[in-house]
């Protein structure tokens, strides 16, 4: 059983845990580091401050009762963005990411949002591979750079329906 469950600040030791998880098993994946979330950065405060973004949809799915995967949708002018993304292993393959995804496109859609975009890594190849399952496209547009200096993320986007 597949549960989505809406996090308020309160939750941030959930949020916690399943952070520190995904930087952990996919430092690939993302712009931030497990060293960053650790030590001097590991404070509640940050972490209640992480999920107090103004208007923002922090969400984690609960498989079979466990915490298993996240997702954040933030608002911005005209669209929103998807960040914080991460399925653990032992929930991959069992349509935790596309719910997640679609339950921050209807958010998004109920908010007059024209598009949800995000960034992903190029060498994420099954992100990337959920994203474009899931209505995304490439944009074109230049995404950060990476810390190689060379590289930057890919910038995908979708339109939302009903907005």
């Amino acid at each position: 059983m597949i549960e989505l469950r809406e996090l308020t600040s309160d939750d941030w030791p959930l949020w916690r845990e399943l952070r520190l998880a995904a930087l952990a098993e996919a430092p690939y994946a993302f712009g931030s580091t497990l060293a960053a979330w650790q030590g001097e950065g590991d404070r509640e405060e940050r972490w209640r401050s992480r999920l107090e973004i103004p208007g923002a949809l922090d969400l984690v799915a609960l498989v079979d009762g466990e915490p298993a995967a996240m997702a954040t949708g933030v608002p911005g002018d005209g669209s929103a963005e998807l960040i914080s993304m991460w399925v653990g292993p032992r929930a991959r393959g069992r349509g935790v990411g596309a719910l997640l995804i679609a339950e921050i496109e209807r958010w998004a859609a109920r908010r007059g949002l024209a598009t949800l975009r995000l960034a992903v890594m190029p060498h994420n190849p099954h992100a990337r591979a959920l994203y474009e399952r899931t209505g995304f496209t490439d944009t074109g547009e230049p995404g950060d750079l990476l810390p190689d200096g060379a590289g930057r993320e890919i910038v995908m986007a979708k339109p939302l329906a009903g907005a």
